[in-house]
């Protein structure tokens, strides 16, 4: 299953695909409490996707048997031990895809000539990924982290690793006996690889880096390279050769604090546009501002989930399933805000108080 979505990866979701393209999401369950309903959730929607291609007589024959076939492949791939808050089965002819995400979305089936891509993206916006590159003098690894973990990444050809005969850094840094482990050539080296390998990852995928190592290592990766410059420096050794649990441990703090003072940033901003006249407030008024492009900073609240329906000048509240329902109106608007470049934070419920779950800054 896939988890981390790259702006070269939603740009290639976004073509157009021979119809039908399928897009099948449904919301699903961490460990625990109502997780035992998901593979009969899941089994029903696909089942509802299936009975759609069936009944749509625009498809042949070869096709719906093509498409059937990508959809056994996916559910194939999906693995619900593993499950977050939402899944989303892409297929269409010749292809499928798996995704995860650490953000629930709505029960739905659609057939296009596209994939539907507005809940990865706001899935994607909400978790605010970011990249952890953990230094050592033998082994440098990547860590992909998201709103709750991190996980080891390949991208780049990571993890890149510096052999030598007898040579044990970790172990020799712990015991102090590696006082120029990090002024040497080969190591000089070794980390300018470490550079050049981290800045095209950044330039494929670009995110919020920390990098984790001694004091040294951070202090001599800066002075070989660039990319270290702009990145959050956390002094704590020995993670190039852990697991993730112990990568999370370390940057969990940093990453609390930086989302307090990011939401104390946020509120300060729709606070001066109060003054500017340029606050927008309220579900209408922004989904109004968006599709104008007029949104230069959105703000949602993490837990704000609203169904309503589009009667051509506002949006109006429904219920889930009322006939044109749009049970991810909110997703839309972030993805719209995305598409005309506007900033989008999501912050801790209540945060934005009499504004309703969703505010913003105007650009004019």
């Amino acid at each position: 299953m896939e988890h981390a979505l790259s702006p070269a990866t939603l740009a290639e979701l976004r073509r157009p695909r021979p119809y039908p393209a399928v897009s099948v999401l449904t919301p699903t369950h961490r460990r625990g409490a109502g997780s035992d309903q998901d593979p009969v959730r899941l089994r029903n929607v696909v089942a509802e996707a299936r009975k759609r291609l069936e009944a749509d007589p625009s498809v042949t024959r070869e096709r719906r048997a093509d498409v059937d076939a990508q959809l056994d492949r996916a559910l194939a791939e999906v693995d619900l031990t593993h499950a977050e808050d939402g899944l989303v089965i892409f297929a269409a002819p010749g292809e499928h895809q798996v995704w995860s995400l650490a953000r629930s979305v709505p029960e739905r089936v659609v057939l296009a000539d596209t994939f539907l891509t507005r809940n990865l993206v706001a899935a994607q916006v909400s978790e605010r990924p970011f990249w952890v590159l953990s230094v050592s003098a033998d082994r440098v690894t990547l860590w992909s982290g998201g709103v709750d973990r991190v996980v080891e990444d390949h991208a780049g050809g990571f993890p890149l690793i510096r052999n030598r005969e007898n040579f044990d850094a970790e172990r020799q840094e712990r015991i102090g006996d590696l006082p120029s482990t990090f002024r040497d050539e080969g190591t000089r080296q070794f980390l300018r690889e470490v550079d050049t390998a981290m800045a095209a990852v950044l330039r494929e995928q670009p995110r919020r880096l920390y990098v984790t190592g001694e004091r040294a290592a951070l202090s001599f990766l800066d002075e070989v390279g660039s990319v270290a410059k702009d990145a959050v420096h956390v002094a704590h050794g020995g993670l190039a050769h852990s697991g993730p649990d112990a990568v999370w441990q370390a940057i969990r703090p940093v990453l609390e604090e930086e989302a307090a003072k990011d939401t104390d940033s946020v509120v300060r901003e729709l606070t001066s546009a109060r003054g500017h006249r340029t606050f927008a407030a309220g579900l209408d008024e922004l989904w109004q501002s968006a599709r104008e492009g007029r949104v230069r900073l959105l703000a949602v609240e993490e837990g704000f989930r609203v169904v309503a329906r589009d009667d051509g000048d506002h949006l109006v509240p429904a219920e889930p399933g009322d006939l044109d329902a749009r049970d991810d109106i909110v997703d839309e608007i972030v993805e719209q805000c995305l598409e005309t470049g506007a900033e989008v934070r999501f912050v801790p419920d209540g945060t934005l108080g009499e504004a309703d779950g969703i505010a913003g800054v105007l650009r004019f």
